[in-house]
């Protein structure tokens, strides 16, 4: 086909359907509506005269053609995104975008910003809250921090293990100060207990703490630690909330930790595209980062 006849929209919803192997959050990564990305990926089908995704109920697939297509065109499109990134003028080498999940953000990196100004006063850190994997590149962030239960790596992406992350019970004071006192495990039942998403963490936890069979399903239902951390200082009830995210709370006495019985729930990640290929400021912040959590950059950095 010849370069001036190649359909570049309908190649560019499909490379973004095909990476998130869904027409919704394609639509929504390229502002457009849903309707738009499926009429587009049809006309593309139409014209290659075989289809590339399998549509399920709510749902679609890639069929090996469409895993061959995307294949070729998510190289393309990386490239394509980098030499622009490269042309274009020169930013400032000062700044440095870092897309991290709000609960982290909020929890933890802004209250240690203070200490990465201090020490590179030159470089100007901008804080994008998003849990959502991203595409970096081009007007996007260098840097992800991301906490996973299960995955490792991404797709198209370097990662590099932070901590692991340790949930316990933590009540306000004033909390504790009202009701029966909570002595044991058990005694948290008798407490509104607050949930993120459902309540397998909290199931989690009684079985550690020796309550296999506790029922725990009743309780206010939040879906973002951060949440869950707001509500647990205003007195709403008992959380189970990540260790590096309450650090400030407990030692200025806003929360108290109720039992050292922990609840292991993944780990935190550093994620960039690619780790040598971070700006002089994303490097900085990196080197930085690692160093927070007692890992020696230069295993990472030479």
């Amino acid at each position: 086909m010849k370069r001036g006849r190649l359909p570049l929209t309908a190649l560019r919803s499909f490379e973004v359907a095909g990476r998130h192997q869904s027409f919704t959050r394609a639509a929504e990564e390229l502002f457009i509506s849903q309707a738009a990305i499926s009429r587009q990926i049809r006309e593309l089908e139409s014209m290659l005269g075989r289809p590339l995704f399998q549509r399920r109920h709510r749902a679609v697939e890639l069929t090996p053609a469409g895993l061959q297509l995307l294949n070729v065109l998510t190289r393309a499109f990386d490239g394509i995104d980098d030499c622009l990134t490269a042309l274009k003028e020169k930013p400032s080498v000062g700044v440095v975008k870092v897309s991290v999940e709000s609960a982290f953000a909020g929890g933890w990196l802004i209250q240690r910003l203070s200490a990465f100004n201090r020490d590179y006063p030159q470089i100007d850190v901008v804080v994008d809250a998003d849990p959502r994997l991203i595409a970096f590149g081009r007007d996007h962030a260098q840097l992800a921090i991301r906490h996973s239960v299960e995955a490792s790596q991404w797709p198209r992406s370097e990662s590099i293990r932070l901590a692991e992350v340790e949930m316990f019970p933590v009540a306000a004071p004033r909390l504790l100060q009202e009701g029966p006192p909570i002595r044991r495990p058990a005694d948290l039942l008798a407490r509104p207990l607050l949930h993120e998403d459902d309540a397998d963490l909290w199931k989690s936890w009684f079985a550690s703490a020796g309550l296999p069979d506790a029922t725990v399903e009743r309780g206010p239902v939040y879906g973002d630690g951060g949440l869950i951390l707001q509500a647990a200082l205003r007195g709403q009830g008992v959380a189970l909330i990540d260790s590096f995210l309450t650090q400030e709370d407990l030692a200025e006495g806003r929360l108290v930790r109720l039992f050292d019985t922990p609840a292991r729930y993944g780990a935190y990640f550093l994620v960039a595209r690619s780790f040598s290929g971070l700006s002089e400021a994303g490097a900085s912040f990196a080197r930085w980062l690692l160093r927070q959590f007692e890992i020696d950059p230069e295993s990472y950095f030479t």
